[in-house]
């Protein structure tokens, strides 16, 4: 076994074993806190953390495992392979919770105004839906120009 190898099953035995269960510890503490009538976001705040920890590391796994370790294009895959998740995955996902949010700030009557608060999520998610559609134009003459053009 060499060094690589332990760092690696280190990593994934922190990743996976020990960072939820530390999430479910802390998310314990935070409902212990709770029924007590104590503040409990710090220890909810630790329990997300960890989580968050986990699973970014788990997405980070994911990304860099789609070649073999030998291959030079594996850092080039793996960002590639982050960036169409991103775009076509979150960016959508975020547009609809903006437009959520507008429509929760707008209320029942309000003006149509650039300058109206509400105005900015709806932005937001017309340039998340811009980027997104962006991208899958770029990948679309990508595939097609690796194929020639008729």
């Amino acid at each position: 076994m060499s060094f690589t190898n332990g760092i690696l099953n280190l990593t994934n035995w922190t990743g996976n074993v020990i960072l939820p269960t530390l999430a479910a510890l802390f998310i314990a503490i935070a409902i212990l806190r709770f029924s007590r009538g104590e503040s409990s976001t710090h220890a909810m705040y630790g329990g997300f953390l960890f989580l968050m920890v986990s699973g970014l590391l788990r997405a980070m796994e994911t990304f860099a495992s789609q070649r073999a370790w030998s291959d030079p294009d594996v850092y080039w895959i793996a960002l590639l392979g982050l960036v169409n998740w991103i775009c076509n995955v979150l960016m959508p996902v975020y547009a609809g919770v903006q437009v959520a949010a507008g429509a929760m700030r707008m209320g029942i009557v309000a003006r149509i105004h650039p300058t109206e608060g509400f105005m900015k999520h709806f932005v937001a998610a017309a340039l998340c839906l811009m980027l997104s559609g962006l991208l899958r134009l770029a990948e679309f003459f990508v595939a097609r120009g690796t194929a020639g053009v008729p």
